[in-house]
């Protein structure tokens, strides 16, 4: 069974949320799902949006679990990938697909130098998505502009590995000491 993606949509059924929840390809996106089923977050930031598959899927399930006017910020390379980058689209695609979605704000530049520009500006977000495409050092010094975005309500998921299955990956919570201690650790290594 699939759903439309793309269109505005008034409600998932209970059959789509359930087959979003619990049957949706790749698995370890249910999580995401589960979790915006529950908590309805209406101001998402999402660092890394690879093909916009799960963007679209996110904002489209948001919008209709009651997030009536959901508040989206995309960080992503867009046309700045280099050639061993993960595939993705560029800037113009990615306005195109998710306009319709909500309120969406997509911002292109390594993930570290644009929340610098922009954190300021932000204010608080209810769910942060942090996918593992993400260049490990411009992630490692984002941590400290992260902690400027979140708060103990907001639900921080990042996007790793599965050890247990190659070449998959899992979604999991960050708790908001964990997201303080890694900005902790980014003030270190510039003070060294």
């Amino acid at each position: 069974m699939g759903i439309a993606l793309g269109a505005p949509m008034k409600k998932f059924s209970w059959l789509g949320t359930f087959w979003l929840t619990r049957f949706s390809k790749p698995a370890g996106e249910r999580p995401i799902y589960r979790l915006i089923h529950g908590r309805t977050p209406k101001r998402i930031l999402e660092l890394g949006l690879g093909t916009l598959e799960r963007t679209t899927r996110v904002l489209s399930f948001a919008r209709s679990s009651g997030g009536d006017q959901v508040h989206y910020v995309g960080l992503d390379r867009f046309e700045g990938r280099l050639p061993g980058d993960p595939p993705g689209v560029t800037l113009k695609a990615a306005h195109q697909r998710l306009n319709s979605l909500g309120r969406v704000q997509l911002v292109p530049g390594n993930v570290d130098t644009s929340l610098a520009r922009l954190c300021n500006h932000l204010g608080v977000f209810d769910l942060v998505l942090v996918a593992a495409d993400n260049d490990p050092r411009h992630l490692e010094r984002s941590w400290f502009f992260i902690q400027r975005l979140t708060n103990a309500n907001t639900t921080v998921l990042a996007e790793t590995a599965d050890g247990a299955k190659a070449g998959t990956t899992v979604w999991k919570a960050i708790d908001k000491p964990r997201v303080d201690e890694l900005a902790a650790r980014t003030i270190q290594r510039r003070a060294a």
